[in-house]
């Protein structure tokens, strides 16, 4: 059923319109960390470590996608709200097309220069050729890995959120039957859960573009696209946040890597694919709640309707807040099962495993507000503040601490860094809600002033 954005929606319907998105989003963790599980166990230390280590490389190729995604959101859910149904239609055509050309092209320079880049970033002997090894079969589907996180943003936004889930648990139990088959039973190791991996994306990709492609029930519909330069800009500026916080994401974790190679060898690096792969559960409910939301608030952007701005803000910081509390208790009591279901044949990394996990997981709680800070501020289309609020979490904060505390407290100061990152940026998202969020009607200047957010406008 196609969901109509313009109702009020209380915490436990808004809950119900961000579910969809938030159960894509885990499931998306779940297959990844099933494949880091049947790599760990079946292909051993040094292979989990070659995919950690190439990993934030692919995933800054993948930055299109995440882009064109966020971006291209805001300005459709917008135009709707302005009741121009058709343009959006041709906005959506044209951040489609132009986000699987661009996955063809990245998708063979990634391909030509992978083996360069993994020397660069520390890799050397079998570490280095299951790197590229790793790396390059995934080029094979690196358009519809960019188009898969596209559509999982435009499902929401065409009023279907459900859809990303369908095709997110179809891509993901392949992908998890695929790793057992290859992986556990013939023994290909890395490159059998890359070729998993490739099944998994081109089913997340290419089935949704077949279905909006065909006449369907939803807002959205593939056909002619909107030949207006300056709305693409428009996305890739709006949309930059998104794609400034996976690359800032991906550099912190090169920095990281290089870290732990100083001061924890290839362990140190296994330990933090370890932990990765756990936190991606965890960060994928704040991540599926901010994607479920931002098409809400941008559509009311788009209709003015700033009692509803604000009832929505006030809500989605309420319910993040207590989702942190949760997952911080969830985490401590998970971490020693998790170490020793992912590092249990090696007493040792399980050990710096669990450390490590309860350390990162402390993080949590401020990071569901650091992170819808950012995508609040792409919804109401000021993509340079969201991509300032990106960049500053993580290029900013979290490099300079995880270059810093290690020199001053040794390895634990590398799992801590993601600490003092969240807990800052979460603290400058409240400021900047305090002096920016009278430009947008989400508070108002007079202390105390209240509006019934039931008071919808006709």
């Amino acid at each position: 059923m196609t969901i109509d954005m313009s109702q009020h929606l209380g915490p436990r319907a808004l809950l119900r319109f961000t579910a969809p998105a938030i159960a894509t989003m885990i499931f998306t963790s779940i297959y990844g960390v099933v494949d880091g599980l049947f790599v760990a166990n079946y292909a051993g230390k040094t292979a989990l470590a070659a995919i950690t280590l190439i990993m934030p490389f692919i995933m800054i190729l993948g930055t299109l996608g995440f882009m064109m995604g966020s971006g291209g959101s805001e300005l459709i859910s917008n135009t709707r709200g302005r009741g121009e149904g058709a343009l959006a239609n041709r906005y959506f055509s044209m951040v489609v097309y132009v986000t699987l050309g661009g996955g063809i092209l990245l998708a063979i320079l990634g391909a030509m220069i992978m083996q360069p880049v993994a020397q660069l970033l520390g890799a050397s002997g079998q570490m280095l050729e299951l790197c590229v090894l790793y790396g390059r079969i995934l080029m094979v589907s690196l358009p519809a890995f960019m188009l898969q996180y596209t559509f999982q943003t435009f499902a929401s936004t065409a009023g279907r959120p459900r859809l990303g889930l369908y095709v997110t648990v179809a891509a993901g139990v392949t992908n998890m039957v695929l790793d057992l088959l290859f992986v556990g039973v013939l023994g290909r190791g890395v490159a059998g859960a890359a070729w998993a991996t490739v099944a998994s994306e081109l089913i997340g990709g290419l089935v949704p573009l077949i279905w909006f492609a065909r006449p369907n029930s939803s807002f959205l519909r593939l056909g002619r696209p909107a030949g207006d330069l300056a709305a693409l800009g428009r996305v890739c500026v709006n949309g930059s946040s998104e794609m400034m916080a996976v690359v800032a994401i991906s550099v912190v974790s090169i920095v990281y890597n290089l870290q732990l190679l100083k001061f924890l060898g290839q362990d140190g690096v296994a330990a933090y694919g370890v932990v990765m792969y756990v936190s991606m559960i965890f960060t994928a409910i704040f991540e599926g709640f901010c994607m479920g939301a931002a098409p809400l608030m941008s559509y009311q952007h788009g209709a003015a309707n700033i009692v509803e701005k604000r009832s929505l803000m006030r809500t989605s910081l309420a319910i993040l807040g207590v989702a942190g509390m949760a997952m911080l208790l969830t985490s401590q009591l998970l971490a020693h099962p998790l170490a020793l279901v992912f590092a249990g044949h090696d007493r040792g990394l399980m050990e710096l495993t669990e450390t490590a996990l309860r350390i990162f997981a402390i993080a949590f709680l401020p990071m569901g507000v650091s992170m819808y800070g950012s995508s609040l501020f792409t919804a109401l289309g000021n993509g340079l503040v969201s991509a300032a609020l990106a960049a500053g979490r993580t290029l900013g904060l979290e490099v300079g601490a995880v270059l810093l505390l290690p020199a001053l407290i040794g390895p634990t100061g590398i799992w801590s860094a993601i600490i003092v990152a969240e807990t800052a940026a979460a603290l400058a998202v409240g400021l900047l809600i305090m002096w920016l969020g009278p430009r947008y009607g989400l508070r108002d200047l007079q202390r105390g002033r209240r509006h019934d957010p039931r008071a919808v406008p006709a």
